[in-house]
């Protein structure tokens, strides 16, 4: 039973942080590309990227601790 033995564990902390704060990057970075064409689009990015980091902080910061 191999599976159900918990040894280094620090892959997974660092998929937890890769899902606390790579989407809302990538919106932001997303959001700062399309800003110079469309404005209301790039407004959506950013609050959807900070939506995002605040819901993921939550969730996944709670799970950590």
């Amino acid at each position: 039973m191999t599976a159900l033995e918990v040894g280094n564990l620090g892959g997974l902390v660092a998929f937890f942080v890769a899902i606390m704060v790579g989407p809302p990057i990538l919106m932001t970075i997303i959001g700062l590309a399309i800003k110079k064409n469309s404005p209301n689009g790039a407004k959506v990015c950013f609050i959807i990227g900070a939506l995002y980091l605040i819901i993921g902080l939550g969730i996944c910061g709670t799970l950590m601790s």
